[in-house]
């Protein structure tokens, strides 16, 4: 038992620690409030509280539990709400009211509830750890598979199937020397990374829905992104798009520092959500975790390693898990603010030394993976961090030490936004280093000139970037008619095919097979009008033809029809085309 010598903010000291080791949780206070041991000198203890320490004073007691900080994971985690630590927010609720009160304990999962087990081995078969020895139906659409907890091993001597509490013991293990009991819970600390048996390539797409990702800069499962833009220009939105529309089966996500009324919208909306795929509320598949700006900044750095962990255990289980963390840059705040408070060396900006590495090891986290365990199975952690650069500088260390270890940057441009163009990524700057790997599989799977059309289309759209400084000089019409065309159809890719809105049913997300007609059939108006210009036919009569209208509409037809729909343009392009010729005499 120790005891408090010196209190400077959510960073305490205390005495007579003898014993204790690094990332132990401790128990501080009458109101025994809970922190972490950061820092070690002789018997005395640095300590990062993750509650507000005001009314501390020296001499009161700090007790040491002698475990890390850790997550319960278990049936109960979908449809969650949490707060940095892992305290379930809604029966903090019940308990303490709208505000959270000071060193309030809730179980993170419900121990009253019971779960039906169906034990998928049987007695007497041998099992290693990290093997599935039963399922529980945890929601309608997600089955949640119970694993042999790591550091067991053996021959199943007693397995139950019925219902059971995930405190009750479901299956014994005998190993020739020790006994386990395997339970529906288990408990992982949130800084160690769960192991695998073998990392893969990240050569399968995360599906987004979104044109402008997954056409010109796609995300592989599996894979790291980042998303830095300044206040307004949409990080919140598109990370929320994101987590809807992807083809992940499991959504974690992390309002890590956000504003509280941000978190508040996201907090009544995602359980207002259906799934698109399953037609079944959007939080049967999700977990959120909310530590906003006004809690305190301990329980803010611990939310990042707490979600992470969670998203860790259901790609154990063999799913792909999506995890948003909105945003990354508050949570550098907190590091900034405790290293502070901690008298260490600061680095750029004032952040820690150790800022790129802890970064690093976080992103480093997300992979596709073999599964230990048997039976074989394939699983994947799609990290996708939100950065908020002071002023939209993405020159700040926090955004720079981001995009070193992520390999797609989503650039939000608040002048897109300001324009109402939406997603509002800007597609000169943005980058995915995944294209090359991915193009093979989309041009296999979805279309043979997936990655032509593509290059085809970026070439378009940098190509009017360069024209733009002419045009405002002397305006469009001093260009040839072949670069006006080529502006008009940039605008087309613009307004017709990268716009997208979040709030319409049908263009809030597009298949990729739609994606890819879309491309198609705007380049091949495109090759008309070059060939049709060649020919000698003014640009005022093509941009006369009706098809036009046709194609602005495309994005608002429903994808049952899309496929029809899309060979008729096409076919109308053609004809069009054909027509304006002949009667031009050319």
């Amino acid at each position: 038992m120790g005891e408090l010598l010196k209190i400077s903010g959510p960073v305490v000291i205390a005495e007579k620690m003898t014993g204790a080791k690094m990332y132990d949780v401790v128990k501080v206070g009458k109101e025994k409030l809970i922190g972490e041991i950061i820092k070690l000198d002789n018997d005395k203890a640095t300590i990062q509280v993750y509650e507000d320490t005001s009314g501390l004073v020296p001499g009161e007691t700090v007790m040491n539990t002698e475990l890390p900080l850790s997550v319960e994971l278990g049936p109960g985690l979908l449809e969650s709400i949490y707060d940095g630590i892992q305290r379930p927010l809604e029966a903090i609720l019940a308990k303490s009211g709208n505000f959270i009160s000071r060193g309030v304990v809730a179980d993170a999962l419900p121990r009253d509830k019971k779960w039906e087990f169906t034990p998928i081995v049987k007695k007497g078969d041998k099992v290693e750890q990290g093997d599935i020895i039963g399922e529980v139906q945890e929601t309608e659409i997600i089955m949640h598979k119970i694993m042999v907890p790591y550091g067991m091993s053996g021959e199943i001597t007693e397995i139950k199937k019925g219902k059971f509490t995930i405190e009750e013991t479901v299956a014994k293990i005998s190993d020739g020397k020790k006994k386990f009991e395997v339970q529906l819970m288990q408990k992982w600390e949130v800084r160690k990374p769960r192991p695998n048996s073998e990392k893969l390539v990240p050569n399968t797409p995360l599906v987004t829905g979104q044109r402008i990702l997954d056409t010109f800069f796609p995300i592989a499962k599996g894979g790291a992104a980042a998303i830095p833009g300044p206040f307004g220009s949409g990080k919140t939105v598109t990370q929320q798009s994101l987590a809807k529309w992807s083809d992940a089966q499991i959504i974690v996500y992390i309002g890590c520092g956000e504003r509280g009324n941000e978190m508040t919208e996201v907090l009544k909306e995602f359980p207002e959500l259906i799934d698109p795929k399953s037609k079944k509320p959007m939080m049967q598949r999700t977990v959120l975790i909310a530590n906003t700006s006004n809690m305190p900044v301990a329980a803010r750095e611990a939310s990042i390693y707490t979600g992470m962990t969670i998203a860790e255990y259901f790609r154990d289980m063999g799913y792909d898990v999506a995890l948003m963390a909105d945003s990354t840059s508050r949570w550098a705040e907190a590091m900034r603010e405790i290293s502070g408070r901690l008298e260490e060396m600061p680095g750029e900006e004032g952040y820690p030394t150790y800022l790129s590495r802890r970064l690093a090891e976080f992103y480093e986290r997300a992979g596709r993976i073999v599964c230990v365990g048997a039976p074989e199975r394939i699983g994947s952690v799609s990290a996708i961090g939100a950065v908020s650069p002071p002023g939209g500088d993405i020159s700040e260390p926090v955004s720079q030490n981001t995009l070193r270890v992520t390999k797609v940057f989503w650039a939000l441009d608040a002048k897109l936004a300001q324009r109402r163009h939406f997603p509002a990524i800007n597609w000169l700057k943005s980058y995915s280093l995944y294209s090359s790997t991915l193009d093979g599989t989309f041009d296999n799977t979805v279309g043979g000139e997936w990655s032509k059309n593509r290059a085809s289309a970026m070439a378009i759209l940098q190509k009017e970037a360069e024209l733009q400084e002419i045009v405002q000089l002397v305006g469009p019409d001093a260009l040839p008619e072949k670069e006006q065309a080529l502006l008009d159809v940039s605008r087309m890719l613009r307004e017709d095919f990268l716009q997208q809105s979040a709030f319409s049913d049908i263009d809030a997300a597009s298949s990729l097979k739609k994606q890819y007609r879309m491309l198609r059939t705007i380049l091949r108006y495109h090759k008309k009008a070059e060939d049709t210009l060649d020919l000698g036919v003014q640009l005022k009569e093509i941009k006369k033809l009706k098809v036009r209208e046709d194609i602005a509409r495309m994005k608002e037809v429903p994808e049952k029809d899309f496929e029809k729909k899309s060979d008729g343009i096409s076919a109308d392009i053609d004809s069009q085309f054909e027509k304006l010729v002949k009667e031009a005499g050319r």
